[in-house]
């Protein structure tokens, strides 16, 4: 794999990195062997070593694919496949037959760990589609991933979740701060640092604004906010930033839910019930995904609540058996 010099979190070079293993592999392949090729690392043009950084090793195995027109890619993990839900949390969680690349990508940058977003990426242009499998369980059928729905699917396909989070607040003090140029910067700082941004929110009149981010990114994403908003923060322009780490992120995903009526609602009300505070909400625009942020010590029974309320399980069997019926 020819990657740039991005060390340690490489991307691939595509047209280079085929036409090396077209004289590579496809020799091998014409003459009946199997190659069997590592993961994770690559080199630059020049040769200097290279690793892909996080998911690297499955996203090798896409970028192989992509080079080499495959039929298809499949994966194998520990898992039946994606599912309905983490089975540690939700005892009724089951497999899904198929899920988009879109739902795919959603669900592993939520907190999935069937597959690593960056995964899908090499794949969408020719649209090859992914089977996510288990090295133990060889029977069972897995799940397929494909660029589109192949049936018609309403509402959510399913909910993940991602406890070791913490939400970062930042609040302005005084009006002559320019609330959009403060989020811009923010974010700006946060990039520096390689921090994912899982969940952004703002509210108010002030637009004060939050932040969602991986627990382990935390020190370098403060030190990096500290720095760009010094002079603010001295003066009295902002209020100190508050970092929360009793919270956790939920995900529900579904290329179904766009315009469905009264989801939203279903979704905080089964949460309140529970006596779950929400802490923030975010929703883009494509309403693929809803996220929430609520207090770490409800997040499981969060989980589930939404997991029941949606009718998950049932709802995956009922669309499986329509989907194998119709292959």
């Amino acid at each position: 794999m020819v990657t740039d010099a991005e060390f340690g979190n490489a991307n691939p070079l595509l047209d280079l990195t085929r036409e090396r293993a077209t004289q590579k592999l496809i020799p091998l392949i014409e003459g009946g062997m199997i190659p069997v090729l590592t993961g994770f690392n690559g080199a630059t043009v020049d040769g200097r070593p290279t690793t892909l950084g996080r998911g690297g090793s499955d996203f090798s195995a896409a970028i192989i694919a992509s080079v080499m027109d495959a039929a298809e890619l499949w994966i194998w993990s520990d898992v039946d496949g994606i599912m309905t839900a983490d089975p540690r949390l939700v005892k009724d969680a089951a497999v899904l037959n198929e899920v988009t690349y879109s739902e795919a990508a959603e669900l592993a940058y939520n907190g999935a760990k069937v597959l690593h977003p960056r995964t899908l990426a090499p794949l969408v242009e020719k649209a090859i589609p992914v089977w996510s499998k288990n090295s133990f369980n060889l029977s069972a059928p897995g799940t397929r991933i494909v660029p589109h729905p192949t049936t018609d699917v309403r509402g959510p396909r399913a909910v993940t979740s991602m406890p070791n989070v913490v939400l970062v607040s930042v609040n302005t003090a005084k009006s002559a701060v320019n609330p959009t140029a403060i989020m811009g910067r923010a974010l700006d700082a946060l990039a520096r640092t390689d921090s994912e941004v899982l969940a952004f929110t703002s509210s108010s009149y002030r637009q004060s604004f939050c932040f969602l981010i991986r627990k382990e990114e935390l020190p370098g994403a403060m030190e990096s906010v500290q720095a760009e908003f010094a002079l603010e923060l001295a003066h009295g322009y902002l209020e100190p930033v508050d970092v929360d780490t009793e919270v956790g992120l939920l995900a529900i995903v579904g290329e179904g839910m766009q315009g469905t009526p009264g989801l939203a609602g279903r979704i905080f009300t089964a949460i309140s019930r529970e006596n779950v505070n929400i802490i923030a909400i975010a929703q883009g625009s494509s309403e693929l995904t809803i996220a929430v942020v609520v207090i770490r010590s409800g997040l499981e029974k969060a989980v589930q609540a939404i997991h029941r309320e949606c009718g998950l399980a049932e709802l995956a069997g009922a669309r499986d058996s329509a989907a194998f019926v119709s292959q």
